[in-house]
């Protein structure tokens, strides 16, 4: 996921796939556990994602605070 493509988009559409993001960060935690061993770099891709996304929610809410 590319930083100018996230910041293309809406805060709604960024909360939303922030949603989405941790609930297959969960999923996958929950595969882990249960001995089903998804490939570890799905777990650092959702995990960076998120940060990302976050990043992006965050500028837009220290712009709007100017």
């Amino acid at each position: 996921m590319e930083m100018n493509d996230i910041r293309k988009k809406s805060e709604k559409e960024l909360r939303d796939e922030i949603a989405a993001l941790r609930k297959e960060q969960f999923n996958l935690r929950m595969q882990a556990a249960a001995g089903q061993a998804p490939r570890a770099h799905q777990i650092r891709n959702a995990r960076k994602d998120v940060a990302r996304l976050k990043t992006a929610l965050n500028e837009r809410v220290k712009a709007g605070k100017k």
